[in-house]
């Protein structure tokens, strides 16, 4: 699906990594943050069919 970035990943820990004691990121990082994602957005659109909307909403995440 390609939500995740890996360059858009190792700027965010690069930024989150205050000691910079993490030099790099493993693909596996993108593909699990991936999964993660999907996951949420599947909740998130259960919540909103739940609640009788059309419009995914910040608060079904």
């Amino acid at each position: 699906m390609a939500l995740i970035i890996k360059s858009n990943i190792r700027k965010v820990v690069k930024e989150l990594d205050k000691e910079d004691a993490v030099s790099s990121v493993a693909d596996e990082v993108e593909m699990a943050l991936e999964r993660k994602v999907e996951d949420i957005l599947v909740e998130a659109i259960e919540r909103a069919k739940a609640n009788k909307r059309r419009t995914l909403q910040a608060r079904d995440l």
